[in-house]
């Protein structure tokens, strides 16, 4: 009986737990946003993205359960300078946010990074993804005005998205990206490259929503 019973579970196929990632670039810098007119400057409050994710993971507990597998990879280079700018430890901030909510943080300093971070998970394991940042329609801007004014020193282009593979999201995976203009182009690419949609957005994305415990607004409308 013991024998037939091993035999059993090796025809099984294995139980993948599913998982959901959240990826959170980095803020801009005063010091260059002062060059801007005021109504086009970004990140006055620089928990933007931060908030967004944390937001998204309380969304997920409620409709997976509190053992739901959160997986949090943040973009570590923009909040350092960030905090140092700002005279504070956001570092230490985000790393008790997501202690708080049991997610496993995995700070990043590069686009390849971040993807890594996301091939490292199981076959089949990915149920949700979330993108919070700048974008434009052909990338996640994981930075943008942090090292210089106006540019994006490390983003994932839509041209590097056949370096994610593709096996790790689940057939009927959600993944949205809750930056600018992503639905224009990027989100093409997505379900092109990896099998699945990726909702975006087709015109800017507005993150004072937030304040009032709401997800980012669009000004165009959600594509997939």
């Amino acid at each position: 009986m013991k024998k037939l019973f091993l035999a059993l579970l090796l025809l099984c196929p294995a139980i993948v737990k599913a998982e959901h990632i959240i990826l959170s670039g980095g803020p801009s810098l005063h010091h260059w946003e002062h060059y801007r007119a005021p109504e086009d400057q970004h990140d006055k409050w620089w928990a933007n993205f931060i908030r967004g994710g944390t937001m998204r993971m309380d969304e997920i507990r409620k409709v997976y359960g509190p053992s739901a597998k959160i997986v949090w990879i943040v973009y570590r280079p923009a909040y350092e300078m960030r905090a140092r700018e700002d005279r504070k430890n956001y570092i230490s901030d985000i790393s008790g946010q997501a202690s708080k909510r049991n997610a496993t943080l995995i700070w990043v300093n590069t686009g390849g990074d971040a993807i890594r971070a996301m091939n490292s998970q199981p076959r089949g394991s990915v149920q949700t993804f979330d993108y919070f940042g700048h974008s434009n329609k052909h990338c996640f801007c994981l930075d943008y005005s942090t090292e210089i004014i106006a540019v994006s020193t490390q983003s994932i282009h839509e041209r590097d998205l056949g370096r994610i593979k593709s096996s790790i999201f689940a057939n009927n995976a959600y993944c949205k990206s809750w930056g600018c203009h992503t639905g224009e182009s990027m989100s093409g690419f997505w379900k092109s490259k990896l099998g699945v949609p990726l909702e975006g957005a087709k015109g800017k994305t507005d993150y004072r929503a937030l304040s009032q415990g709401k997800f980012p607004a669009v000004s165009g409308g959600w594509v997939r």
